[in-house]
């Protein structure tokens, strides 16, 4: 097992630059994810740490060493890739076993190794199939199982699970996390579902082109978010903002109104000094946003566009008197009809302030 350092890691193509200076530390035997919308430049991160893209500036090194300038065969990283790159006319044993064929290891080494790797891939009754004699997540575990047998010092996941349908993505995530579990390797895992990330990861890097926007464990991010980007990225669905201004100003504290709530200000801990009139938002989760009169919260008019119904919970789109979008989560049986004028109270101690560009305020 081996932990990961990236020091003022650059990439450019050209004259574009698309990863900016990321300093990022992953701990041995630690499952971190990269984790942003498409273009961020998540995949060629981790094909930088691999040796598959070559680093413009900074310096990678794994276990204390620097690879920079390594070729990827001497880095001792194994890469699953989006698409099995599975050979057809390979039973599974031969698809698992390939790279050690090639490098003229032991027969009995190979069978051993292989083996091992399909009992903790649940793969032991089907090393004598062909990849299209298996379904789509039993043909992704053998490209795991093929990583595995290389006994590397570090598993490198590129979108694995994108093209698997919903139950299957369920499912294999509950795979990769048990295998997690069970080998103790330091993985890195690339996904544009922020669903994955929070559900596999020990620690979480948040990317915006190109740039690390925040790094931390998934509730630290989802509860302290550094700003809007990675509060409206994190968490299913993500933060509502609504425009909000400064009404006045006291030590430590300020106290904003919503545009949708004039004449109703409320305090909340950020920093000092923003001057009154000033243009700020504010962000509530959907989880804090109760429909009704609640006593000792912010009121604020809205409503009904549909409900996304999930069964026991149902999340209600809204919008304000000034046109902004809100999702609230509902529970129970109260459900407004669509159009429905609706009240909704807000609570101030769950509430975060973001700037103008769209730092938190703290």
């Amino acid at each position: 097992m081996s932990g990961i350092k990236l020091t003022g890691v650059s990439k450019s193509f050209g004259a574009v630059k698309v990863i900016h200076d990321v300093d990022i530390e992953i701990e041995q035997g630690e499952f971190a994810v990269f984790v942003g919308p498409s273009g961020c430049g998540k995949s060629t991160l981790l094909r930088m740490i691999a040796g598959l893209e070559e680093t413009t500036g900074g310096e990678i090194s794994i276990d204390a060493e620097d690879v920079t300038h390594r070729e990827a065969s001497k880095r001792g990283v194994a890469m699953v890739f989006q698409s099995y790159a599975l050979y057809p006319h390979l039973s599974v044993f031969d698809n698992m076993a390939f790279s050690l064929s090639i490098a003229r290891r032991p027969k009995a080494e190979i069978e051993k190794k292989v083996r091992a790797a399909a009992e903790i891939l649940r793969l032991s009754d089907y090393l004598a199939h062909k990849p299209s004699q298996l379904s789509g997540g039993q043909r992704q575990r053998v490209a795991i199982g093929r990583a595995i047998v290389r006994e590397p010092r570090v598993f490198l996941f590129d979108e694995p699970l994108s093209n698997l349908d919903a139950e299957l993505r369920v499912k294999m995530r509950m795979e990769i996390a048990r295998l997690h579990r069970q080998i103790g390797a330091t993985m890195v895992y690339v996904t544009h579902d922020q669903v994955e990330a929070m559900t596999l990861a020990d620690k979480i890097v948040v990317l915006k082109g190109g740039v690390v926007q925040q790094v931390g464990a998934p509730l630290e991010l989802y509860r302290n978010p550094d700003n809007m980007f990675v509060a409206g990225f994190i968490g299913s669905p993500g933060m509502n903002f609504l425009r909000a201004r400064v009404a006045a100003g006291a030590s430590g504290r300020l106290t904003i109104e919503l545009d949708d709530a004039p004449g109703i200000p409320f305090e909340i801990p950020a920093k000092a000094g923003l001057p009154a009139g000033e243009q700020i938002f504010v962000g509530v989760r959907p989880e804090h946003v109760a429909l009704g009169a609640r006593e000792g919260g912010i009121p604020l008019s809205a409503t009904a566009e549909f409900i996304e119904e999930l069964g026991g919970t149902g999340y209600l789109h809204a919008l304000t008197a000034t046109g902004e979008e809100m999702t609230i989560e509902c529970r129970g049986e109260e459900r407004p009809q669509p159009k429905q004028p609706i009240r909704l109270t807000l609570a101030p101690e769950e509430l975060f302030a973001f700037g103008d560009r769209g730092v938190r305020l703290r």
